[in-house]
């Protein structure tokens, strides 16, 4: 298959990574504690902040440079990025549009209409990776439309329920003189830390082929996804978050677009379960991984990365 031609099969997945002392995923509405099932114990972390993961390193790894640019980034201004489209283009968004097909006038001063809409669409999805894997609101300002993207990702949830512990710090310094004139010239600082000692956790993933098809997602933007998926901890490191890292990634390869199984029948062939059920885990090797073999449509490949 050409690397320019969109995705031609459905593809599902399944990731199972872990922490080890580290907060992976802070709720900040609760005091930056990690996110926890209240009625399980089970800990969460958000589809948001693992595409958070996948932008980072295909940003790290692409230099941010087109076809591979990052729509969604730090400090980004995402009206000012739609504009530049229209730029682009040479498409001027103050005057009458410029297919003279249309015959009107532009209803809104600094907004696109019409086939404009869809070119800039078009454009944003060719030169911005995470617009065509995770689709984007391009109607914020200058309009470029919607992208409802292939690639979904679900919430990531732990394995077994987890504890979360909460730790004194000290800095043996202070911001301010009057911070110092107050403490006598002790000079220190006190916070807190919140950890989880150990979590697996295990998220599902998803690739729509006839949605590949509307953004132009390729076989290479999927391997490139697949190489973020397994390696997006390796530049995210921080002492908050501990020791993060892929365990495992499972790919379901359909035959056609639209799929040869449920995809409920495909996750429920991958079981997790932890060796002594006694005992708590703190490592990725108290736990087994079983793939049910018999549960996988023989048309379905099944892959290991």
């Amino acid at each position: 298959m050409s690397n320019t031609t969109a995705l031609q099969k459905r593809y599902d997945f399944v990731i199972l990574f872990d922490v080890k002392d580290g907060n992976p995923n802070g709720d900040p509405d609760a005091g930056n504690l990690p996110r926890i099932d209240a009625e399980t114990g089970h800990g969460l972390i958000t589809d948001v902040c693992l595409k958070r993961k996948v932008r980072n390193y295909v940003g790290l790894k692409m230099n941010d440079k087109p076809p591979y640019s990052v729509f969604i980034k730090e400090r980004a201004i995402l009206n000012n990025t739609i504009k530049q489209a229209y730029d682009a283009l040479n498409i001027n968004l103050e005057e009458a549009p410029t297919d003279p097909s249309d015959g009107k006038k532009r209803n809104k001063p600094g907004q696109g209409q019409g086939k404009e809409v869809d070119k800039a669409r078009q454009f944003l999805c060719q030169n911005f990776y995470d617009i065509r894997a995770f689709g984007a609101v391009l109607t914020t300002g200058p309009n470029a439309g919607q992208v409802r993207g292939p690639v979904q990702l679900t919430f990531a949830r732990s394995v077994d329920p987890v504890v979360t512990l909460e730790h004194s710090i000290t800095r043996m310094a202070v911001a301010t003189e009057v911070e110092a004139e107050k403490q006598g010239g002790d000079n220190r600082t006190m916070g807190r830390k919140f950890t989880v000692p150990y979590g697996l956790y295990r998220a599902h993933g998803f690739i729509s082929a006839p949605l590949a098809e509307q953004t132009g997602f390729t076989e290479k933007d999927a391997e490139l996804l697949w190489e973020a998926l397994t390696s997006m901890f390796e530049h995210d490191r921080s002492a908050a978050r501990g020791l993060m890292g892929t365990r495992k990634l499972v790919l379901f390869e359909h035959t056609s677009k639209m799929g040869d199984a449920p995809v409920q029948v495909l996750f429920d062939a991958i079981q997790v379960r932890r060796k002594d059920e006694n005992s708590p885990a703190r490592d990725f090797t108290d736990y087994i991984v079983t793939v049910d073999t018999e549960k996988i449509p023989q048309s379905i490949r099944f892959i290991e990365k």
